[in-house]
């Protein structure tokens, strides 16, 4: 059965919090249970040494604990171990490649092919890109329920098209956008295909042989492990070819004055001493969600989407962002005549956290436009009573605002 009653006492924020605390807030980041807590402090209260450079007893159980997690982590997406590397996040994955893959091979003319729904985090590293190699950037759009215009493939996916990089789950829309199907678009036409997966893997079975893709990069934070810790997933025969992102230690095998030879993968992108104790809490957050089951969190995400979706048009002066029929649970909207900055302190007034802003998109909110949205995001520790307490203020919130008589 699924528990949230039991769940949220795994959560030791509600307990600190007021008995009224409602956070929808996790598309930005997840609450964290004790038994990633524990194992981070564990970490360093039991055997904080070094990894891979010691042959002492605690030392070796560091090394043992944080390749356990990566592991669990291959595990996780269906991928061998050598192909996933520790970064601090999905920023530093999708930059890896854009520094160490694609400013290798990508040259004047060849195109880089988006979408206008990405998050900052995969627009940017391609914008400075482009800029640097001389490549050209193409961005497939969004249609009015939020889902992608594949209508027309071929405008898009040409024989100058050489990395394809899309989001997976839009973190404005909740849209699941067609991977599979853009992965093999993209290497009909040649070219490598990258997937900004942030949003999707703590929501749903993602799985990297299935869908084919080169890359694949998400975050811990967002999955109920610490911050400080993403991964890169990369095909093992392409990072072979690829340069070092950062020299240091770790990533060498011999080092002379004036060259060296680089260590095997995954361990050649993985300069200095790594974040440790932060990979070791993602290993547990992965042995958390394994325990309550990837599939019951998503049907229970599900039931609270439709719920919300309901109970938020029901509210005349919401306007919902996005109508694609296969979503995540995150809802984008604006409340008529009130700031999304004004909502969301108004809605903190009353205990409840949501997300107000341009969500890192700004691309989408130009096109939707607006300046901003607010948005609420559910995850598997939020329950129908949080939903109903949202609504309840939004209406508050109408009222005060002088919106209705």
């Amino acid at each position: 059965m699924f528990d949230v009653k039991i769940i949220r006492e795994d959560f030791p924020i509600f307990s600190k919090q007021s008995n009224d605390f409602v956070y929808l807030d996790s598309a930005s980041t997840t609450l964290k249970p004790q038994f990633v807590i524990d194992a981070v402090n564990g970490y360093y209260s039991q055997y904080s040494a070094n990894v891979h450079r010691s042959i002492y007893t605690i030392g070796e159980q560091a090394t043992a604990a944080y390749e356990g997690s990566r592991k669990k982590v291959a595990d996780f997406i269906n991928a061998k171990d050598n192909s996933i590397i520790f970064t601090k996040g999905t920023t530093e994955s999708i930059n890896l490649v854009a520094y160490a893959w694609a400013r290798k091979n990508l040259k004047e003319g060849d195109e880089i092919l988006l979408t206008e729904m990405e998050h900052h985090s995969n627009l940017i590293p391609w914008q400075l890109c482009a800029k640097e190699t001389g490549a050209i950037l193409k961005h497939i759009p969004f249609n009015e329920d939020g889902t992608l215009d594949l209508s027309e493939p071929e405008k898009w996916f040409t024989d100058k098209t050489k990395l394809v990089t899309v989001i997976h789950q839009s973190n404005v829309f909740g849209t699941i956008n067609p991977i599979k199907e853009i992965v093999k678009m993209a290497h009909d036409v040649g070219a490598i295909a990258i997937v900004d997966a942030a949003q999707s893997v703590p929501h749903q079975k993602v799985d990297v042989q299935e869908l084919d893709c080169d890359f694949l990069a998400f975050s811990g934070h967002k999955m109920l492990g610490p911050t400080g810790v993403g991964i890169l997933y990369g095909k093992p025969e392409i990072l072979e070819t690829m340069n070092p992102f950062l020299g240091g230690g770790e990533m060498i095998k011999t080092v002379s004055l004036n060259e060296s030879t680089w260590n095997n993968i995954p361990w050649k992108f993985e300069a200095g001493t790594p974040n440790i104790a932060q990979a070791i809490g993602l290993g547990a957050a992965i042995d958390y969600i394994n325990s309550i089951g990837l599939e019951q969190i998503h049907q229970h995400e599900q039931l609270l989407l439709n719920y919300a979706l309901k109970k938020m048009q029901d509210i005349p002066e919401v306007t919902i962002y996005g109508a694609a029929s296969e979503r995540g649970a995150v809802i984008s909207f604006n409340v008529e005549n009130v700031h999304p900055h004004d909502l969301s302190q108004l809605l903190d007034n009353d205990g409840i956290a949501i997300r107000a802003g341009h969500h890192c998109a700004q691309p989408i909110m130009k096109k939707l436009g607006v300046s901003a949205t607010g948005r609420a995001s559910l995850y598997l520790y939020n329950t129908k009573e949080d939903i109903d307490r949202l609504c309840e203020s939004i209406v508050k919130t109408v009222n005060f605002m002088g919106g209705r008589d």
